[in-house]
């Protein structure tokens, strides 16, 4: 392979790289503003800049003095500085032989200081950099190029922070039911909704021998760690779905408490099955008791089965309850997240009001439109299955 090659294959791969990123053209990140205003304030200088390289342009997620998020590519000290693959400090450009005839040094902003510590994708391309510029001449420090180097390793950590959540949520969209389960004489609806970037609610249904299987769990906590463990409950869940519910909640209990025995964190959840032929909903309540039946007259039953949290290490035996939906019964089970947008005067008549209004769909879409239009605290999951009369 020649250098010319070489070089096509290394531009190649920074591309994809910062592409992977799904960072160009997002909104300011106030995590990374924080740093640029650090630099600024610790160098002292007009300008900072966390640039990425975009084919022709360089476009910056954050920047003070600059006047906007865009400038050609071609001839910046940036692209400079990716090309070396490490720090470029240019303490007097009109003195430097390299940059004293540099568009932007020669034009404005008529720079005559520069200093960039590349940034790093997550696979070791280097696709940008964090720079401090001057319209005077400065001098740079060891001590100073460290303090450089620090702070370009903290917002290369926010921008890895800001893939790594975008990708857990593409999985995690990715784990939740992609279809509802078609049953003749029952109507189905369910929502979730995070209240950042990764839940740890989650819900799952599906068909298995005719009957409908279906969970509903709330992780103590939010963000990737919860989104981790909601993940794994779900999974265990699925696993030899012949097992009788007791077994398949025993099992996930006694999991998560050898695994996150040092962690300290929980999981609430129902996990039921419901015989379409009779409308009867065999169902084990682990510390969740968020799970009721709207019955024909409007009446609240809620579903009771004795049983701790899971993951709490108590071992305890767990048992079944059971109950039957009649034609026009509406079973529904949330997350504690509802609690928060609902009516706080009267929050069973706001839910029956909805249910009964448009249905289950239209009840989960008015739960997700309150949810996300109010900036709800904690993560939503609503999960509605309605007897047809």
């Amino acid at each position: 392979m020649t250098f010319a090659d070489q070089t096509v294959d290394i531009e190649t791969r920074r591309q994809r790289a910062v592409e992977a990123l799904g960072i160009l053209d997002t909104p300011p990140d106030e995590r990374i503003d924080r740093v640029t205003r650090l630099a600024r304030d610790f160098f002292d200088v007009p300008m900072v800049s966390v640039t990425l390289l975009d084919r022709d342009r360089q476009w910056r997620k954050s920047e003070l003095g600059l006047g906007g998020n865009e400038a050609p590519r071609e001839d910046s000290f940036c692209d400079a500085t990716v090309a070396r693959g490490r720090m470029l400090v240019v303490e007097d450009a009109e003195k430097d032989d390299e940059f004293a005839d540099n568009p932007f040094v020669v034009g404005d902003p008529r720079l005559r200081f520069y200093a960039g510590q590349p940034l790093e994708a997550p696979g070791g391309e280097h696709i940008g950099t964090l720079c401090i510029l001057d319209t005077r001449p400065r001098r740079l420090t060891e001590a100073d190029r460290t303090v450089l180097t620090e702070l370009a390793a903290w917002v290369q950590a926010e921008l890895t922070r800001e893939h790594e959540f975008t990708q857990a949520t593409i999985v995690q969209r990715a784990l939740l039911p992609h279809d509802t389960p078609a049953i003749e004489g029952y109507t189905l609806a369910a929502v979730a909704v995070p209240a950042g970037q990764v839940m740890g609610d989650f819900y799952d249904w599906y068909l298995h021998d005719g009957r409908l299987r279906l969970s509903l769990a709330d992780v103590m906590g939010k963000g990737i760690g919860a989104g981790l463990v909601a993940a794994g409950v779900r999974a265990a869940l699925r696993t030899a779905p012949d097992r009788s519910l007791v077994a398949a909640v025993s099992e996930v209990d006694q999991r998560l408490a050898d695994d996150l025995e040092d962690v300290h964190m929980f999981v609430t959840g129902l996990h039921a099955e419901l015989d379409p032929a009779d409308g009867v909903v065999t169902f084990v309540d682990a510390g969740h008791g968020l799970a009721y039946i709207l019955r024909a007259d409007d009446t609240w039953e809620p579903l009771r089965s004795t049983g701790l949290p899971l993951g709490m290490g108590m071992y305890e035996p767990r048992s079944e309850g059971t109950a039957t939906l009649a034609p026009g019964d509406i079973l529904m089970c949330c997350s504690d997240g509802l609690l928060d947008i609902l009516d706080e005067e009267d929050p069973f008549g706001h839910v029956q009001r909805e249910l009964r209004a448009g249905g289950p769909a239209a009840a989960v879409a008015e739960a997700e439109r309150l949810a996300r239009s109010s900036s709800a605290p904690d993560d939503l999951t609503v999960l509605v299955v309605r007897r047809d009369a």
